[in-house]
């Protein structure tokens, strides 16, 4: 019902930035809140960033915040995260994310159900 795909992954020098986008498709995409995670080899997938539905509320790892900024465009059905400030531990795949239910707010403990393939970022130093 929702297919997620992910762009924008790549490799940066410590202190750039990247935008990773995440076109999404399905009928109820749109009206639902959406999230981005990231999974380091050897370590379990974490959450990175959360927006709601509406995009009024936004949530963020202690570990982005202030780097990282989530937005998304409803009439597009797309997501974005913007990345500055890069850092090596930031290297990770990237995952963007949905659930089922509607007019979520995008909370780190929400329940996501529909994943992107994910997409590469590398930060060298």
């Amino acid at each position: 019902q929702v297919q997620l795909v992910e762009s924008g992954g790549g490799l940066v020098q410590a202190g750039g930035s990247l935008r990773l986008s995440c076109a999404a498709s399905g009928r109820t995409t749109s009206r639902s809140a959406m999230g981005w995670f990231r999974q380091c080899p050897g370590k379990e997938r974490e959450f990175v960033a959360g927006i709601s539905w509406s995009g009024g509320r936004t949530y963020y790892a202690e570990s982005v915040k202030g780097r990282f900024t989530i937005s998304r465009d409803n009439a597009k059905n797309t997501v974005y995260l913007q990345m500055n400030s890069l850092k090596p531990e930031d290297t990770a795949v990237y995952y963007c994310a949905a659930p089922h239910v509607e007019y979520g707010l995008g909370l780190p403990g929400s329940k996501y159900d529909y994943w992107g393939q994910g997409t590469q970022v590398t930060v060298s130093s």
